[in-house]
């Protein structure tokens, strides 16, 4: 009998969305959607992310446009983005909050490289952490009744051939990323 590796797959998943997710936080010199997900604004007495209280658009490369769906929260998320250390400066400009995001210099963007390189190091090491962990659920079926040497030995292959797989994601993830950064 095989282990199930449904559990590890998930996991595994789990962790190359936030990675994923984790690194679209990245500045490119672009204007994205991404770029706010990490700004939360106090709103109805919680603390709330931009896109759950407004519409994030963006018409050109170099801006945002902010529609807060509840117009008395434009000064609240005018203070939040400008307040989230993202370096944008919004402007409210009638019902709505323009943002321009400016060009990055060369060594700006030398430096989001190297916070990349750190963000894919920590997603790897949590990937090896879901591997390890599961590893040690394959490794107690020894002794079991039913359960071969010849069992777990192919179980633990089949899990560092699946986990190679995720290790080759986030390596296509992370250059992907860094050409994406470096080009002007």
């Amino acid at each position: 009998m095989s282990y199930d590796f449904s559990a590890f797959q998930q996991k595994a998943d789990k962790t190359i969305q936030f990675l994923r997710d984790d690194i679209g936080t990245l500045r490119t010199g672009r204007a994205s959607s991404q770029m706010l997900d990490i700004v939360s604004v106090e709103a109805y007495g919680t603390r709330m992310k931009v896109n759950e209280v407004a519409n994030v658009s963006v018409p050109d490369p170099t801006l945002l446009v902010v529609s807060p769906w509840d117009k008395s929260l434009l000064s609240v998320i005018e203070k939040g983005i400008a307040s989230a250390g993202i370096n944008l400066h919004p402007v409210v400009d009638g019902d709505i909050i323009r943002i321009m995001v400016p060009a990055l210099t060369e060594e700006r963007r030398r430096d989001m490289v190297k916070l990349l390189h750190q963000k894919i190091q920590s997603g790897l090491v949590l990937l090896r952490n879901v591997r390890s962990d599961t590893r040690k659920e394959v490794e107690k079926e020894k002794g079991e009744p039913g359960v071969s040497e010849d069992t777990i030995k192919n179980d633990l292959e089949q899990l560092d051939h699946k986990t190679k797989v995720y290790e080759e994601q986030v390596a296509k993830m992370s250059t992907d990323k860094e050409k994406e950064l470096m080009t002007v």
